[in-house]
């Protein structure tokens, strides 16, 4: 099984090169924003929380059909894969409309969780430029879902680069203005991002029509009338899926947006955090992509041995390297906060963030490698049970009474740490369990 292994990490490898291209998309906007103003910091960790949790959440939905693509990859049915993808633009299209509702109108979200009206018209504004960049976003999405599914990620990559390169001098040019250009600030931000998005999508479409390795697929006939069978199988798929990635993703965000209220000094630290945990989320990410290729595509094939060998070589993996990013974290915080801020205050609460972010990104590498593997087996409500118990009940709910009203024989902390120390210690518990369920789903498939 040594070769499986490296056909696991050469997936992920080239699949975290092209996320860590996107992540820098934040990281630049972050960075930009934070030596723009102060202000547009904060706005901007609570405007990214409210996008993250439309955009990943959605994103979950369409991600989860990457075991059915695999699962046909691997039975060599490959007319068939053509005829799911078109019926997926049909899920597409829904998500597209839901999620721009979302972003259109973030105006009661914002009141219920107390973010100062200082902040909430730069982050109106910045939404208001996103949602017109979710749907290239999501499409995009969908053909990078695809191309995992074929264990052929390597052109999702190199267009994922090269939009880093348009990216972060736009986001420069339209935050701060020149050439004519008069300053945006955070409003321009988004802009950059749309633009991109547009870019990805336009190059995509025409490696679907001109690369010759997807003819054999028949992508470009005319999409058929909706499949209500097919469609309905997508749907016990990716609805619990991206529910489950809304409760995960929302009791990561949502603390962003009830930690506004402890100022901007406190919410920049927070983002400065989520931020770098988000980075190194990718590590685990990319794993779990490719280590649910493999099981699905031996599931596919009628090799249940394989994939079995095959989840445990990404779990080995995953392992080890959660370790090392953790460890990394801890060790260099100063000098990570110290990249984001110039304000020593910041940096001071931010590197007291980051000891506890090492901590949840452990628990956080487990539980998703569980997750991906779990979908291949089609066990998606109880994660979803879980995730909703655990990382909003205990997890976020939680934070909030330890941060605000104080948990017991310890007072209310009026801090960020609140939210990641309870946080982490929901995502541990959601982990071990998941593992356990991991476990008796496998055996029970022998």
């Amino acid at each position: 099984m040594t070769s499986e292994r490296r056909v696991i990490g050469r997936h992920a490898a080239t699949v975290f090169v092209g996320q860590m291209a996107v992540m820098a998309f934040g990281v630049t906007d972050t960075i930009v924003a934070g030596r723009y103003a102060e202000g547009a910091l904060a706005a901007l960790s609570v405007g990214s929380a409210i996008f993250i949790s439309v955009y990943v959440s959605l994103m979950g939905a369409l991600q989860a059909l990457l075991p059915v693509w695999a699962e046909l990859h691997g039975a060599q049915r490959t007319s068939e894969v053509g005829r799911s993808v078109r019926q997926s633009l049909y899920v597409c299209g829904c998500a597209v409309a839901v999620g721009m509702a979302i972003l259109l109108f973030p105006a009661p979200m914002l009141r219920w969780t107390d973010v100062p009206p200082s902040m909430r018209g730069d982050v109106e504004a910045y939404l208001g430029v996103l949602a017109f960049a979710l749907a290239p976003a999501l499409l995009f999405r969908l053909f990078s879902t695809l191309n995992q599914s074929l264990g052929k990620p390597q052109l999702v990559t190199w267009l994922q680069l090269a939009s880093l390169g348009i990216k972060l001098p736009l986001s420069i040019w339209f935050a701060f203005g020149g050439a004519g250009l008069p300053a945006m600030g955070l409003v321009g931000c988004g802009w950059a991002t749309l633009v991109v998005n547009y870019a990805m999508l336009g190059a995509a479409i025409w490696l679907l029509r001109s690369e010759s390795s997807y003819r054999e697929y028949r992508f470009w006939q005319r999409i058929e009338p909706p499949d209500w069978t097919q469609l309905r199988k997508f749907a016990r798929l990716g609805i619990p899926a991206g529910l489950a990635v809304l409760v995960e993703v929302t009791s990561f965000t949502l603390m962003a947006l009830f930690i506004a209220r402890l100022g901007t000094a406190a919410s920049a630290a927070h983002q400065i955090a989520a931020n770098l945990t988000a980075v190194a989320y990718m590590v685990p990410l990319s794993l779990s992509i490719a280590t649910s290729a493999r099981v699905s595509f031996w599931l596919g094939a009628g090799d249940a041995l394989l994939a079995r060998k095959a989840g445990r070589k990404g779990f080995q993996l995953t392992v080890l390297f959660a370790l090392l990013i953790a460890s990394a974290m801890a060790m260099f915080r100063w000098q990570l906060a110290g990249i984001y801020s110039a304000n020593p205050a910041v940096i001071a609460l931010g590197a007291t963030l980051l000891l506890a972010t090492s901590f949840y990104h452990l628990a956080d590498a487990l539980q998703t490698l569980c997750v991906f593997v779990l979908r291949c087996y089609q066990v998606t409500v109880m994660p979803l049970v879980l995730y909703g118990t655990l990382l909003w009940g205990v997890g976020l709910g939680g934070s909030y009474l330890l941060a605000y009203r104080g948990i017991g024989p310890w007072t209310a902390m009026q801090s960020p740490l609140a939210f990641w120390l309870m946080s982490g210690v929901a995502l541990f518990a959601t982990a071990v369990l998941f593992l356990v369920l991991l476990g008796w789903t496998v055996r029970r498939r022998r």
